[in-house]
């Protein structure tokens, strides 16, 4: 046998080795998050690690990265696109670059409670929302709950009027900032990680959260009141790169999807208990007073703020806003 089909042969049983090494490979899945792993998002990518790992041993690794120490706020969706990361859960308040729909979520006072947000998130309208982006590189896996948003600030806020002149955090959110225009409050759009040290030093003088995101990030202890408003939802969806999901081997993504399904299962149990286990600890903190709307008081912020729904209506498309309405009332 000649030197030259030898070398042939040696190159071709070392590549088949590589190979074989590289299919053994586990495959890499980054889940970047901008919260602490107190919350109910960061509970949600811990088990979601666990599960995947323990039923696709080998096959998978799952990398947590909390607290925007990977990626921040402005960061984490191009990092997705990239092919950088491989599952974020940003607010629903982060796509409207993406599909204006989603703005139906950041509307105020459309949801009366938790339960409406579930009816509607499992309704066919809701699912679908899951899938609007796909022709974007983006898929949707799931809702994860965060919670009813409260109010905080330095000052009172029984009525509308009390939020005349005071700069409140927002996201990057269109209808957000109308939410505050509409009571003559002043946005200021703010990354996440940059909220507390914004409270702190008056940047801004109030922000829209709900209980586990007040109480993780301490913004207790720079706000001298939180109104329970529960004004809006601040929930998540669990997206991935599309490309990639329809990548993975047919086991591993049917293995993946069921576990999703769990893991969306328990987060959104968890998420009401955690709230308010969060705002039974801030009471016990005595660094807030918390202030409790009457029935009178919270309507008058309901229709002080409903006007951004006719504002917003024909982006987000009525026909959706009526459904989600429409959830309020159990089936």
């Amino acid at each position: 046998m000649s030197n030259t089909v030898l070398k042939a042969l040696a190159c071709a049983l070392a590549l088949g080795i590589t190979s074989a090494i590289q299919a053994a490979d586990p495959i890499i899945i980054k889940f970047s998050h901008v919260v602490a792993e107190h919350t109910p998002k960061g509970q949600g990518a811990l088990l979601f690690k666990k599960l995947a790992e323990e039923r696709l041993p080998g096959k998978v690794r799952v990398e947590v990265y909390p607290n925007s120490s990977l990626f921040g706020d402005g960061k984490e969706m191009e990092a997705l696109l990239l092919g950088d990361v491989q599952l974020i859960a940003p607010s629903l308040a982060k796509f409207e670059q993406y599909t204006k729909q989603l703005q139906l979520f950041d509307l105020p006072f459309l949801f009366n409670d938790i339960q409406a947000v579930d009816r509607f998130q499992r309704s066919p309208e809701g699912q679908a929302l899951l899938k609007s982006m796909e022709s974007k590189g983006i898929t949707g896996l799931g809702y994860w709950h965060n919670g009813m948003k409260q109010l905080s600030a330095n000052k009172p806020l029984r009525t509308p009027r009390d939020a005349r002149g005071l700069k409140f955090r927002v996201q990057a959110s269109a209808v957000l900032e109308e939410q505050f225009k509409a009571v003559r409050a002043n946005p200021r759009k703010m990354a996440f990680a940059e909220v507390y040290q914004g409270l702190q030093t008056g940047v801004v003088n109030g922000a829209e959260n709900p209980w586990s995101n007040i109480y993780s990030q301490k913004m207790h202890e720079v706000q001298k009141y939180i109104t329970e408003s529960n004004h809006g939802i601040l929930d998540y969806m669990l997206i991935t790169n599309t490309r990639f999901w329809n990548g993975l081997p047919p086991d591993v993504r049917s293995e993946l999807d069921k576990i999703v399904e769990e893991v969306t299962r328990e987060v959104n149990t968890q998420a009401d208990a955690l709230n308010q286990g969060d705002k039974q600890r801030i009471i016990e903190a005595k660094t807030s007073e918390i202030i409790e709307l009457t029935p009178e008081q919270r309507n008058a912020w309901r229709e002080a703020m409903k006007p951004v729904w006719r504002k917003f209506e024909a982006e987000i498309g009525p026909d959706l806003i009526k459904a989600a309405d429409a959830a309020n009332q159990p089936r």
